[in-house]
């Protein structure tokens, strides 16, 4: 076909459409060779922190069995999510001395523990991520049983209308918490359930009463004393932040809850556009840092981190923009961080031993967990 036009503009034409086909493959080799570089950057952050676990490993599997099942189960989960296969032999060794707490009840826990709800969840996790051959569906569905029985409702005696009802706790029947319901949901939507099941439905209700934010799913004596949209510790037995009060009662926000708050939410089907999210998007815009924890400091830093990843991967964009108007490539600036806080032995640890993060073990596992949502 012929160009209708003057020579020199078909020449001009065919000049910039050359040029933008350039600027674009430039570009895409640009973003490439970007994509590999940091793959390689967190790899070696992963290399590095498997050979301090490998030293630290006791000689039954395990990782800092004095404080339960929890740390090996975290760190197998960490492990497999960065790519090692359920036959390594540091994952190996630890899901086989899993193994050995595996209960009659269908719970995953040290015989006497106080926290067999929670040892229980991040337990099936492990297993799950390691069941590629279906050795586990068994160990998983009695578990999933005991964790779906250890929620405070109805069983125990609880009404919809009471604040507890949904919640999940420890496992020693003291009073639920954010922190653990939301390793419930966290656990049930790994085994696929989806935002139907009734167990992840009624913990939706215990998550929305811990949000400082009057909706007609939270009509709570706290709801309007500080209505910032983040998420506090526990609304049960009569109501706790870790982050503390106001000075009229009301409890104050905190990052990594408030992070699990909006995690949850979205893991229980509910909408971008529910005032619920909204109100936790817009307080972690507010509060965005991977400098501490946002109401706490350097508290709980690194499960921070974890939770962090794991809701910003969970809605899924690869920027987050802060309430400055300011573009945050938040998996970048979180591997620099990581790169910059690992020690020379490859772990890392939280200098406040608050929350038992002061075990380099432990601070590892939730390390490697947020890094597997960098990838």
């Amino acid at each position: 076909m012929q160009c209708k036009h003057r020579p020199s503009f078909c020449l001009s034409l065919c000049a910039s459409a050359f040029l933008m086909a350039c600027c674009q493959a430039i570009w895409i080799q640009q973003a490439q060779a970007a994509a590999t570089e940091e793959a390689s950057r967190i790899s070696k952050l992963v290399d590095s922190a498997v050979g301090f676990l490998v030293a630290a490993q006791d000689d039954d599997g395990s990782f800092s069995k004095d404080a339960g099942t929890g740390v090996t189960s975290l760190v197998a989960t960490a492990l497999l999510r960065n790519g090692y296969s359920p036959e390594e032999p540091l994952v190996a060794k630890s899901l086989a001395y899993l193994r050995q707490f595996v209960q009659p009840d269908g719970g995953i826990y040290q015989p006497g523990s106080t926290h067999r709800n929670y040892e229980t969840c991040i337990a099936v996790v492990a297993f799950h991520e390691a069941n590629t051959d279906g050795k586990y569906d068994k160990l998983i569905a009695n578990a999933e049983s005991f964790i779906k029985g250890e929620q405070w409702d109805q069983a125990e005696g609880i009404e919809p209308s009471q604040e507890a009802y949904g919640g999940s706790g420890y496992g020693s029947h003291s009073r639920p918490d954010l922190s653990n319901t939301s390793f419930l949901i966290d656990t049930l939507h790994t085994l696929g359930r989806g935002d139907d099941d009734p167990a992840i439905q009624r913990a939706l209700i215990f998550v929305s009463r811990c949000q400082n934010l009057a909706t007609k799913y939270n009509d709570t004596k706290y709801a309007d004393l500080n209505p910032d949209g983040g998420f506090y510790y526990t609304i049960a037995a009569g109501g706790s932040s870790q982050a503390g009060s106001e000075e009229d009662g009301g409890l104050r926000s905190y990052g990594s809850m408030t992070y699990a708050g909006l995690k949850s939410m979205i893991f229980a089907g509910v909408k971008a556009n529910d005032p619920r999210v909204k109100a936790a998007f817009e307080w972690a815009q507010k509060n965005y840092t991977l400098g501490e924890n946002p109401g706490m400091g350097d508290s709980g830093l690194f499960y921070y981190y974890h939770t962090f990843a794991k809701s910003l991967d969970a809605i899924g964009e690869q920027e987050f923009v802060d309430d400055s108007g300011k573009s945050h490539d938040w998996r970048e600036e979180l591997v620099a961080e990581f790169a910059e806080r690992q020690q020379p032995d490859g772990s890392w640890v939280n200098s406040n031993v608050r929350w038992l993060e002061g075990d380099p073990n432990l601070v590892t596992g939730y390390a490697l967990l947020a890094l597997s949502y960098c990838r």
